[in-house]
């Protein structure tokens, strides 16, 4: 097997690609840096080394960097964090707000780990906390926006919502671009989100199709995509999508979307007069929802189920 430098091998893919360094590296790092890194005379950090790879369109999983004990820190903390906001998303309201606490307190360690010139660090920092708000609560959707697209300029400058299959994303980029999208939609303008969904699924397709992290990245846009089509009553266009998130869900065993994609075809066959299928769908979702420990869409699915079809959810 033909071995390879980091440096020669990034040059070479971005050479494959037709890119200038100034393409490249655009927000990730200066081109100088990019030149010293592509002739091996620098050593990317982790977080450099993973953005141009999957800019590039590369797995970065496949390539070993040694990390320095703030790397190993700094993903550590990072981790917790996204668990947390799982719990956070789950929770009821009572119980968020000694979650938000705790993820606002690891934040500010993060943010202290990673320094105010890592803009990776930043990003993250910056589209968490539109999440999930302050002490005092959530920020208003229009300050939660705002927030988003200053956190995708820090390393897409040109970012343009017209034009998303126009660029290369990391799949935090993917996620910031998800969540402008949920954001418009929770403003009122649901078409306006369908339409950027649409946009970044096309650019899911077409350029990660190959990567590791494909299917978690599918169905995050997928899930909320479909959620919108349902409430713009485009019932088949809903399910298709929901189906096709499901079959990745299943075939990928990443389940964390499944009860979201069975809950959205349970509401859509109700609306199409498809009743005994909704049934069906509707006691999948919430066994499912039951199992992951989500009280927010089990009592959600509980109370839809209840005034749709008369059904009393299994305990």
């Amino acid at each position: 097997m033909e071995e390879m430098l980091i440096g020669p091998y990034i040059r070479q893919k971005r050479l494959d690609k037709g890119w200038t360094q100034e393409y490249l590296c655009d927000g990730i790092c200066t081109a100088p840096t990019l030149s010293r890194i592509e002739t091996n005379d620098r050593t990317p950090s982790s977080s450099v080394l993973k953005a141009l790879l999957e800019r590039l369109g590369l797995p970065a999983g496949q390539f070993f960097a040694l990390l320095s004990e703030n790397d190993t820190a700094v993903n550590k903390l990072q981790k917790k964090i996204r668990d947390n906001k799982i719990r956070f998303r789950r929770a009821a309201e009572p119980d968020q707000s000694a979650i938000r606490e705790q993820i606002l307190y690891d934040l500010k360690t993060l943010e202290a780990l990673g320094g105010e010139d890592n803009r990776f660090v930043q990003q993250y920092i910056l589209s968490t906390k539109a999440s999930i708000g302050t002490t005092d609560g959530p920020y208003s959707l229009e300050e939660r926006l705002e927030m988003l697209m200053e956190a995708i300029q820090l390393t897409v400058s040109r970012f343009d919502l017209k034009n998303i299959p126009g660029f290369q994303y990391s799949i935090m980029e993917v996620t910031i671009i998800n969540q402008i999208a949920v954001t418009y939609a929770s403003m009122g303008d649901r078409k306006k989100a369908i339409s950027i969904s649409r946009r970044l699924l096309k650019y899911i397709e077409k350029y990660n199709k190959d990567l590791e992290k494909y299917p978690r990245q599918f169905c995050l846009v997928a899930h909320n995509c479909a959620i919108n089509l349902a409430l713009e009553k485009q019932y088949e266009e809903a399910i298709e999508l929901a189906q096709k998130g499901q079959r990745i869900s299943v075939q990928k065993g990443d389940y964390q979307f499944l009860p979201g994609f069975l809950s959205t075809q349970a509401e859509c066959c109700f609306f199409l007069g498809e009743l005994e299928k909704s049934k069906h769908l509707y006691y999948q979702a919430y066994s499912l929802y039951a199992v992951l420990e989500d009280d927010v869409n089990c009592a959600i699915l509980a109370s839809e189920m209840k005034a749709r079809l008369g059904l009393e959810v299994p305990y």
